[in-house]
């Protein structure tokens, strides 16, 4: 295994993750708020899992998304 190769591509996984998520969570945010579901001051509680099939990984991570 080459552990540049292997550390590189982890962190180009969890920075498309990481942006992805972050555009996924803001249009759902600004679309609740248009809506009336939100009002803009609220925390959301978030969970996010990571799954790995081979190798029969699967964590949870929670949080909270403050919006105020």
């Amino acid at each position: 295994m080459n552990e540049e190769t292997f550390n590189l591509s982890i962190r180009k996984f969890l920075k498309k993750v990481g942006i992805g998520s972050q555009r996924e969570i803001e249009q759902a945010v600004d679309k609740a708020i248009e809506e009336g579901r939100l009002k803009g001051t609220e925390t959301l509680p978030a969970r996010m899992t990571l799954e790995v099939g081979d190798l029969n990984l699967r964590i949870d991570f929670e949080g909270n998304v403050e919006l105020e």
